[in-house]
């Protein structure tokens, strides 16, 4: 079976000429023109490598990699025009794989992927995680939380830093990785907000908010959800 490559662009003349580029190499190409129709794609098809571009309307690149990292080790390649050193750094802490800079050689982009291929397990993308028997629903593609069958509305900080908290559900994260994998590496020095964010968590999702069953702290460390 032919191992499956995601290209999320705006550009419509760059996915083409991607696709025909891959697809002469026995690859098969699922295209996106939008970030959230990449996002969706990336669920539902469950690509094994994911090629995206930076500057897109309404979500940009950083965004969509990071709710990608949110679920999935896939590897994730940026493919942009933007050059800048400190793009470079920001794409690769944020959790891509690799970062090619257009105009780009053809020769070089076909081995960079097939060099992430060979390296990366199989990739397991899942559009909701399930806990507490099914009380509790996290749902990644419309970032929808219920909590005993009822709706619990988050902002998308609060999503993303449950995200990385479910994802890894009964391991203790450090503060700072939290922070970093939750809302990107410029807020490395946001540790100070991060025990505010957490109650507002606890007062959403907890019955007893003074009481946690779901999100735990492990002190002088970070936190824990619970692999209920």
């Amino acid at each position: 079976m032919a191992e499956k490559i995601l290209v999320i662009d705006d550009e419509e003349t760059t996915v083409q000429l991607i696709s025909i580029l891959l697809e002469r190499r026995g690859y098969e190409v699922i295209k996106a023109y939008r970030a959230e129709d990449g996002l969706r794609k990336a669920y539902r098809t469950h690509p094994d490598l994911v090629l995206l571009d930076i500057m897109m309307p309404e979500m940009d690149g950083w965004e969509v990699c990071r709710r990608l990292r949110e679920l999935s080790d896939v590897p994730i390649i940026f493919l942009t025009a933007r050059s800048e050193i400190r793009d470079v750094v920001k794409g690769l802490e944020m959790g891509a794989d690799d970062y090619i800079v257009k105009p780009y050689d053809n020769d070089e982009l076909v081995a960079r992927v097939r060099a992430h291929l060979r390296r990366a397990p199989a990739p397991s993308i899942s559009e909701e995680l399930v806990f507490d028997g099914g009380d509790f629903r996290v749902n990644f593609l419309n970032r929808e939380v219920r909590v005993r069958g009822r709706p619990v509305h988050l902002t998308p900080k609060e999503f993303n830093l449950l995200g990385v908290l479910v994802r890894d559900a009964g391991r203790v994260i450090t503060r700072n990785e939290l922070v970093t994998e939750a809302w990107g590496p410029e807020y490395a020095d946001a540790i100070d907000s991060l025990k505010l964010y957490i109650h507002y968590l606890r007062q959403k999702i907890e019955e007893d908010p003074q009481r946690p069953q779901y999100i735990l702290t492990s002190r002088g460390v970070g936190y824990r959800f619970a692999n209920r």
